[in-house]
């Protein structure tokens, strides 16, 4: 993907509409399973909804399978080993935050996205939301910059410990704020590997090697490896904030281009996007 992303309009690029049409596809199936979750549903469930919405609508892989984490589960508390990650038994109660994440494959375009919403009202919820919205912008900035991603990473966990909540993308393998994403190989069928598609991750170890060797990684961490600008092509990012037992983020492709004009050398490749509106339509009310 990286020799596909160039300097061109990124409103008509061909080559992204693909990856639009499945993120918007993600982002609509978690619309409707949040719609139908009531009190008593299970994170098992709501990961067999989402699943069951976007097989419907033609997806037959993934790059991982759908999660769903409920309450404190949110904040990742307590998780130390990445089976913890997997949907539990937990049930979703009244006033409860919640976060669905999946990462469909649809003809050959992957994508990434996470949603978090809330069963009724919480306040506290609501304002950690509201305060994802500058890291959505630093970050857009700074990759426009050319700063190395290590370095960006570190800005974002400053702006977060700033608005007094904790990194909880730490909590993710490698600590990982993004990965790559890229067009797969189309089977009838793929295997999965501990839940995520052996077609993505062979192409995600592939990166890693060809990286390796030429001083890049396909993971955006707080590590050294990541200590270099970022690489053309798209990334799945997911700014994760956490107060005490209450956890909320967005997952969203960002494209990054060999473009010299800043707006086109990096650009959110869709911003009618839930989370997106919301912050829209708080700053009408206001």
């Amino acid at each position: 993907m990286t020799g596909m992303i160039s300097a061109v309009q990124h409103e008509i690029a061909p080559e992204l509409r693909g990856f639009r049409e499945v993120q918007r596809m993600a982002y609509a199936c978690a619309e409707a399973v949040a719609g139908q979750l009531r009190s008593g549903v299970t994170e098992r469930e709501a990961a067999r909804m989402q699943r069951a919405w976007l097989r419907e609508r033609g997806v037959r892989d993934w790059f991982h399978l759908p999660f769903a984490w409920f309450g404190d589960r949110t904040a990742f508390a307590g998780f130390k080993v990445p089976l913890q990650f997997f949907p539990t038994d937990r049930k979703l109660e009244p006033g409860m935050p919640f976060i669905l994440d999946m990462a469909p494959v649809y003809k050959g375009f992957t994508a990434d996205v996470g949603y978090a919403g809330c069963l009724g009202l919480n306040p506290l919820h609501d304002k950690l939301m509201a305060d994802l919205e500058p890291h959505r912008e630093l970050i857009l900035r700074e990759v426009r910059e050319r700063r190395s991603l290590r370095e960006i990473y570190e800005d974002v966990e400053r702006l977060m410990l700033a608005q007094g909540y904790a990194n909880r993308h730490r909590a993710y393998p490698f600590g990982v704020i993004a990965h790559k994403v890229d067009r797969v190989a189309e089977r009838r069928w793929s295997p999965q590997v501990f839940g995520f598609g052996a077609q993505s991750l062979k192409g995600l170890v592939s990166d890693a090697l060809h990286g390796h060797r030429d001083g890049w990684s396909p993971l955006w961490s707080p590590y050294r490896f990541s200590d270099h600008p970022p690489r053309p092509g798209l990334w799945a990012v997911e700014p994760h904030l956490g107060f005490r037992g209450t956890g909320a983020k967005f997952e969203e492709i960002l494209v990054v281009t060999d473009s010299k004009d800043p707006e086109q050398s990096a650009f959110w490749l869709d911003d009618d996007l839930p989370h997106v509106r919301r912050w829209a339509e708080e700053r009408v009310a206001a």
